[in-house]
Order: structure tokens, then sequence, then C-alpha cells
């Protein structure tokens, strides 16, 4: 009992910081802006769904996937920065055409649930590398229980950050939610830059250690 409270409240404990469920907050509410609030609470359920599973699966068998398919987390990295750089074009070209609003309210609703709000903004390579690290340290039933339920622990308050924080964003009226989400977008699009170039880095190291 003891080594399964410790690896839930150190699974917890680790993610926490990396995923951020406070920070997801302003752009989940800036990439749903024309969603209904019951979509929208819809949505932040399958956020979190969505975030438990990619996490759920990376204990169990991401380090095998990732040697089958001979992928390293430096790669993930640069995936997970362009996708983040994806995201990030689309937050910043938002503007206050009708045409463009009917784009977003027609695409983007369906699509920010897995791609970008769970991979990569919240379990990201950073997060997935952090799981596979814990699992490698617990290769034990007790140490993979406790990490699926700080997992579980981490979804539940990442979907209760989501929902509660709705009238935070409703004060700042839609053209403030507009402007921040310009805002969030070059912050963003630093933070996938930053990402491929952590890629980049841990490639280049790699290879370096492989030829000396």
């Amino acid at each position: 009992m003891e080594q399964l409270l410790s690896a839930a409240t150190g699974t917890f404990l680790a993610l926490f910081p990396i995923t951020d469920p406070l920070g997801a907050v302003p752009i989940f509410h800036s990439l749903t802006v024309d969603s209904s609030p019951h979509h929208r609470g819809r949505q932040a359920r399958q956020v979190a769904v969505n975030v438990i599973v990619v996490l759920t699966v990376a204990l169990v068998v991401g380090r095998f996937v990732l040697d089958f398919f001979g992928i390293s987390l430096g790669v993930l990295q640069i995936a997970g920065g362009l996708l983040l750089a994806r995201t990030a074009w689309t937050m910043l070209s938002a503007s206050e055409s009708p045409s463009q609003s009917n784009t977003r309210q027609e695409v983007l609703p369906e699509d920010v649930t897995l791609i970008p709000l769970a991979i990569p903004l919240i379990s990201g390579p950073g997060a997935i590398g952090m799981v596979i690290g814990l699992a490698a340290k617990r290769p034990h039933i007790a140490g993979y229980v406790g990490a699926l339920l700080g997992i579980l622990g981490l979804g539940v308050l990442l979907y209760l950050c989501l929902t509660l924080g709705a009238p935070i964003v409703r004060r700042m009226g839609r053209s403030g939610l507009r402007a921040f989400t310009q805002v969030l977008g070059f912050l963003i699009l630093a933070i996938s830059i930053q990402l491929t170039s952590e890629g980049v880095f841990s490639l280049v190291s790699d290879f370096s250690t492989t030829l000396t």
C-alpha cells in the first residue's frame, strides 16, 4: 500500500508542472471561443480523457513502441514542435471576419481535443518521457497501478481546471479573448521553436555519442 501511494503521489507531482493544467485553461478557451458552453464542456471532458489515454499508453507500452519504430524522444520533440507551430499560426491568424470565424467553429472544435491540446500541449514529449522514465524506475505492479492512479488524478484536475476556468475567461469578453488568443499564439510559436530546437540538439547529441 505504501508503494502504491508513493507511486501515485510521485507520478502526480512529477507530471503536474510539465502538463500545467492551469496554463491550459486560456489556451483551451481560446481554441473553443466559438463553441457553445455545452459543447465546450464535452470538449473539456474529452481533452482530459485523451490526456489520460496518451499517458497511460506511454506508461504501459511507451518504451516498447519507441524502440520498435526506432523513434527517439528527440524526434518526438521535433514532431511536437511542428504541431505546435501549426496551432500557433492558426491562433495568430485569428480575425474578426465571419468566414474565418465559421471555419474555426466547423473545424477546430472537432480537432483540438486530441491535437493540439492533448498532444503536444499537455501530454507532450516531456510528459511522455517522464512517464516512460517512471515506469522504468518502478517495474512492479504496485508501481504501475500507483502511476496509473496519479495519471487519473491529473486528468480529473485538468477537467476541473478547464471547466471551472470559464468564468475567468468570460470576463475578458470576446474581443479581449481574441487579442489574448493572438498573444498566446505568439508564445506557443516560441514554445514550438524551443521544443523543435531541443529535439534537434538531442538528435545531434545522440549522433555525436554514437560516433565516439
